[in-house]
């Protein structure tokens, strides 16, 4: 157990100190983290609910920052190029997030095609049902991509890396509002880049 935590705190380290350099990208990150946790909470009253919160909100918000706002280029602090943390990237890197992505905007032809999905849900009549169909979709689509992460990782790293890494991707939302719940504070005094984003007190 102490080595299945030690593991996850390195993979969290890693995960700041070379993805969380801009104060952009650590607020929508917030907005993104805050989204989960109430998605996580609708999760028991409606599943299709937390799934749009999710996707629309949360994971929206959180890759915004990642595409849009986190330098790409070479990092001096942690002596890495864009495209080697790209490489080492034990989760989805940028290449795997836009494929993610692109089938999740895409997958609700899949309801105009096929309503029913194979009869896994009541096809819809209204736009309301449509959305709420779309919802299940999205659910099953999000359990998917993590699954479909965690069993590669199984084989290409080892089973202790494809779990730890799982459980960090459920418990992100939590860590990151600790992490950066101050991020909108100081980007509204005008710090663009957190100047600790690599230093040892934010281990």
């Amino acid at each position: 157990m102490n080595g299945f935590i030690e593991h996850l705190r390195e993979q969290r380290w890693d995960d700041h100190r070379y993805y969380h350099h801009s104060r952009i990208n650590q607020s929508l990150h917030l907005l993104s983290a805050i989204s989960f946790v109430v998605a996580y909470i609708m999760m028991f009253r409606d599943p299709a609910v937390a799934a749009l919160i999710g996707w629309l909100v949360a994971m929206t918000s959180r890759q915004v920052g990642h595409l849009f706002f986190e330098p790409k280029g070479y990092d001096v602090v942690n002596q890495a190029t864009h495209e080697h943390k790209e490489e080492i990237k034990i989760g989805y890197n940028l290449h795997r997030k836009i494929l993610l992505m692109s089938v999740w905007a895409l997958s609700p032809l899949l309801l105009l095609l096929d309503p029913a999905l194979l009869g896994a849900v009541e096809p819809h009549r209204t736009l309301g049902e449509f959305l709420r169909n779309t919802g299940y979709l999205w659910l099953a689509l999000g359990l998917g991509g993590l699954l479909c992460r965690m069993v590669q990782l199984f084989i290409i790293r080892d089973v202790r890396t494809g779990l730890v890494w799982a459980v960090k991707i459920l418990t992100d939302p939590f860590h990151d509002i600790k992490l950066y719940h101050k991020a909108p504070t100081h980007l509204l005094r005008g710090e663009l880049m957190d100047p600790s984003a690599a230093g040892k007190h934010a281990r």
